[in-house]
């Protein structure tokens, strides 16, 4: 077993509230968990209005796989637009 995790930063310039930086950051999680099979959450920088840190997990039977998934989760989320991207962080483990 393969589990794939991504520590992804990412930027919302615009945002001047952390109102309004849930409502970013809930849409994000809602298509992702719509459109690909992983996990999501916030797990960093939860007091900041211009900035958050997602947790995303793949879980699969080989790197290739994971990998892919991952990467195109980060493609998909740059598509969106309604974030910036920042720090991608990947780290694989084998079980």
């Amino acid at each position: 077993m393969v589990i794939g995790v991504l520590k992804l930063t990412l930027f919302l310039p615009e945002n001047h509230s952390l109102k309004g930086k849930r409502g970013v950051i809930k849409k994000i999680k809602a298509r992702v968990a719509n459109s690909f099979n992983v996990s999501i959450a916030e797990c960093d920088d939860h007091d900041l209005w211009q900035r958050a840190v997602l947790g995303i997990c793949q879980v699969g039977n080989d790197v290739p796989y994971v990998d892919g998934a991952l990467r195109q989760v980060v493609r998909f989320i740059d598509d969106m637009q309604v974030a910036e991207l920042g720090e991608e962080r990947f780290e694989v483990l084998h079980c």
